[in-house]
This record gives C-alpha cells, sequence and structure tokens, in this order.
C-alpha cells in the first residue's frame, strides 16, 4: 500500500527545464564548451553541483566547481525572475491538492538547489502541502543514485517499498527502482528523449494520477 509519493520537481511540478537550460547554454559560451543537444539531455536528473563535476574534469575547467555552480545560479536566478510564463505543469496542482486532502503525506525529492525549490515553493504557493523538501545539492552522487529517494522515505519515516514517485526522467526512474520504491513515470512533452520504460506506469498527463487510484496500489 502506498503510504507517502514522492515528487520531483523540473519537469513534474514545473517546467523550468528552459530556465536552466538558457542559463547552462549561457555560462558554457563563456566557458567556451562545446555542447550538443543529445550530451546535454545526459545531464537532465542530474544536480549542478555533478554536472559541473563532470565538465570540469571533461574540459579541465580552471574555476572551481562552487564558482562555476554560482555563475549559473546567477543565470537561473535573473531568467526565473523575469519569466512571466512560468506556471505549474498542467494537473500538478489538482493531484498535489487532491493528495493531501486525502491525507497522503508528500515529499519533495529533487535535484534542483535548495534556493531553486525556495522560489518555486514560494512563487506557488506549496509549501503548505509538503512534509519534506530533499535538494540534490546535499548529496555526493546525482540520480540514478538512489540515496535521495532514501532519504527522502527516511524523513517521512515511511518504509521504500510504501513510496510511490513521479519521475519524468530516466535517472529519475533509475533512481527510483534502485530505492525499491513504485514509480511513475511522467512522460510529457518535456521530457523529450527521455526512455522512461523502467518506470512501473506511465502517464502522458497528471490527469491520469488520482488520491484514490494512488492509494489503491
Amino acid at each position: 500500500m502506498i503510504q507517502t509519493v514522492i515528487f520531483d520537481m523540473d519537469g513534474v511540478l514545473v517546467d523550468t527545464e528552459p530556465l536552466h537550460h538558457d542559463a547552462f547554454f549561457r555560462h558554457f559560451a563563456e566557458l567556451g564548451i562545446p555542447m550538443t543537444r543529445e550530451e546535454y539531455a545526459t545531464f537532465l536528473g542530474s544536480s549542478t553541483r555533478n554536472v559541473y563535476q563532470h565538465l570540469k574534469a571533461q574540459f579541465g575547467l580552471l574555476q572551481d566547481v562552487e564558482t562555476l555552480i554560482q555563475r549559473k545560479r546567477e543565470l537561473f536566478g535573473k531568467s526565473f525572475d523575469e519569466s512571466r510564463e512560468l506556471d505549474l505543469l498542467p494537473g500538478a496542482r489538482p493531484l498535489i491538492e487532491d493528495l493531501h486532502a486525502a491525507g497522503v503525506p508528500l515529499q519533495l525529492a529533487s535535484s534542483a538547489s535548495k534556493e531553486t525549490i525556495a522560489r518555486v515553493f514560494t512563487r506557488f504557493g506549496l509549501y503548505p502541502y509538503f512534509d519534506n523538501l530533499v535538494s540534490g545539492e546535499d548529496f555526493p552522487k546525482s540520480k540514478p543514485d538512489p540515496a535521495i529517494f532514501l532519504h527522502a522515505a527516511q524523513l517521512a519515516g515511511i518504509s521504500p517499498a510504501h513510496c510511490l514517485v513521479i519521475e519524468d526522467s530516466a535517472n529519475g526512474v533509475t533512481a527510483a527502482k534502485a530505492a525499491g520504491m513504485y514509480c511513475v513515470g511522467y512522460s510529457s512533452e518535456h521530457s523529450e528523449g527521455q526512455d522512461l520504460h523502467h518506470a512501473d506506469q506511465v502517464v502522458a498527463h497528471l490527469g491520469q494520477l488520482s488520491a484514490k487510484q494512488i492509494l489503491a496500489l
């Protein structure tokens, strides 16, 4: 029986990926790093720290990882604050409210930084619905490593076997399954190129999910 739902954030609750994409590629240009669309897609679901650790090793960047991260966050923050189109993804708020009304504890386990999570939760008033917010910046390895999901379950005091994860990236689904959790793959227009076949079920819209359905699993 499912006792808690763990949400990913980017690509599930809100589509900040275009803002991250813009910030990353502006920074890549500043650093003189060539980046293909295909290589960038492999970073989805990874923390910013892990991305820059990888790039520093690959391209021999002189700046330390903290400096690289801070510059990318500055670029992202500017894009976030200036965006007028950014909103929760279709079906996200109704699903959150339905689960909350049914008494299902909600957790967030996102590769995003604490700063980005705070921006999103403040802008869209999501704090009252979630018990715990877990950021990937607190872990040495990003998804597909399962540590972030196992920590969210520990904070919730619920066995991984009774956790349901909603994820839109291949790395995220792999992490959820490695944690021993039921995983719903969210295959939206924003998860282009992500192989979600190893999820327990795949939906194309969050409206396909409900508290009643989830609690029956």
